[in-house]
């Protein structure tokens, strides 16, 4: 059913007229995110501020089978929240509060649209830390990390989105409202619908207060960037930092061309950078007793001697540490500034970095493309970004997609997946049958159907269009 003048009138009875908008520039507005160029508004953009309010919103929709789209912040990368079949763009904006700080049983209990760095920060003024901490943390909301299972930098030693959630409220796509767990640091009390929802893209359900695990906050740490000769090498070196007993707090790769392009982009930022270094790491450890961590300090550069590097850069002063890490959050908004791109969010076990990063450079000469890789290589999560550069329009739609598909068949041969944070969303969905097999994919698509009968929440999401 298309959505008339009835259903925008019913629409603003819920939320009010002031927060229902049909107007072309706002549609236009909610229907991207910072996924490449795509466009795709929503026939209506709808602002809720109640978990109650969009529990009728879904009623409504649901009877008579209305798409909704969840919207946060807009700052995903596979095309999750944008309004491919058109429908209702619900906001979740207004629900922009932390509604409780927990400093006994460290935790914290918030609506989603809080943005993610306005969460970190008000927890450490209680001396808290919230780990997760993506890139994007200035502008992406806390319901949209949920909603992809974020990561980020410091996932390689405290984990990733996931890893704080204890509890969810959320409406079914149906409009009931549910609790997923308990507010517990242990719950072995049937299917656990809380981890079920994180990284579900909000395709099972809309998430509405959230209530996340939280750390006692670090005092101390040393960030190094480590210039490397040969790329292969730096990723050679992840696991060998592993290997030596250290678990750094950061573990980052930045090609050449990723830091080149960044210093452009980003005024006052520079490292010093030779015309033969092919690579860096960006290398933290974190703590509470310095000479700890000076120990392992020197026990990481007694791993990275043994490779071709040149001088090592520690950051003495907290401006310069921020500039580094300024530097390297900047490296995806650097490379999308300098051409039309495809990011792929690829991910193999550590040891295999080296066999994927120089199976990508091979794709790439093999179907005519260059590509920038960085990312959180503690993890074994490699960013590559696809530039088109002076490839022509015909070569950029024929040769960039058979690459793209050679790639994802090397990670899976390598035992990875094809998204380590950023979701599977529009722009992927049709690769998952080379991560999964069809009982495996029908068993997704019967959990879709569970919870969302109708298909109206987020759909034409991770599911490929032919299962």
């Amino acid at each position: 059913m298309e959505i008339n003048q009835n259903i925008i009138v019913a629409l603003a009875a819920i939320v009010g007229e002031n927060n229902v908008f049909t107007d072309e520039a706002t549609r236009i507005d909610y229907g991207h995110d910072e996924t490449e160029d795509y466009n795709f508004p929503p026939h209506v953009v709808v602002k809720p501020g109640t978990t109650e309010e969009i529990s009728e919103i879904m009623k409504l929709a649901n009877k008579h089978k209305l798409p909704v789209v969840p919207i946060g912040g807009r700052t995903g990368l596979s095309g999750g929240a944008l309004s491919i079949s058109g429908g209702i763009g619900l906001s979740m904006e207004r629900f922009a509060k932390i509604l409780d700080i927990d400093t006994q049983n460290l935790q914290v209990t918030t609506e989603p649209g809080v943005i993610t760095q306005v969460l970190k920060e008000a927890v450490a003024e209680h001396g808290l830390f919230y780990p997760v901490d993506p890139s994007s943390m200035g502008s992406c909301f806390i319901g949209g990390n949920i909603a992809e299972n974020s990561g980020g930098a410091r996932a390689v030693k405290y984990g990733v989105t996931k890893d704080y959630v204890l509890n969810l409220e959320v409406v079914l796509p149906t409009g009931e409202i549910i609790w997923t767990g308990a507010n517990t640091l242990k719950n072995s009390t049937g299917y656990n619908l809380t981890q079920l929802m994180v990284g579900s893209e909000g395709t099972l359900g809309v998430v509405t207060k959230i209530v996340l695990k939280l750390l006692p906050q670090n005092s101390h740490n040393v960030l190094m960037l480590v210039p490397f000769y040969k790329a292969e090498q730096a990723c050679e070196a992840v696991s060998a930092v592993f290997r030596a007993g250290i678990v750094p707090s950061a573990l980052e790769f930045m090609e050449r061309d990723a830091l080149e392009w960044t210093m452009r982009f980003v005024e006052g930022v520079s490292v010093p950078l030779k015309d033969n270094i092919q690579a860096h790491l960006l290398i933290e450890v974190d703590g509470n007793y310095p000479d700890v961590l000076f120990q392992e300090a020197e026990k990481i550069m007694s791993v990275v001697e043994a490779f071709e590097i040149d001088e090592v850069l520690f950051a003495d002063t907290d401006d310069q540490k921020n500039a580094l890490w300024k530097m390297r959050r900047a490296v995806g908004e650097a490379v999308k500034s300098n051409s039309i791109y495809k990011e792929e969010d690829t991910v193999v076990p550590r040891y295999e970095l080296p066999t994927l990063l120089k199976g990508v450079k091979d794709i790439g000469n093999k179907y005519g493309f260059q590509s920038v890789c960085y990312g959180h290589a503690g993890d074994g999560n490699l960013h590559i970004n696809i530039v088109k550069g002076e490839m022509s329009d015909e070569n950029w739609e024929t040769e960039v997609p058979k690459g793209i598909v050679e790639i994802f068949e090397l990670t899976v041969r390598l035992k990875g997946t094809l998204s380590g944070e950023h979701g599977i969303g529009y722009v992927q969905k049709n690769f998952m049958p080379l991560a999964f097999d069809v009982t495996q994919l029908n068993l997704m698509k019967g959990i879709k159907q569970l919870f969302d009968p109708n298909n109206i929440l987020n759909p034409g999401k991770i599911l490929p269009d032919n299962l």
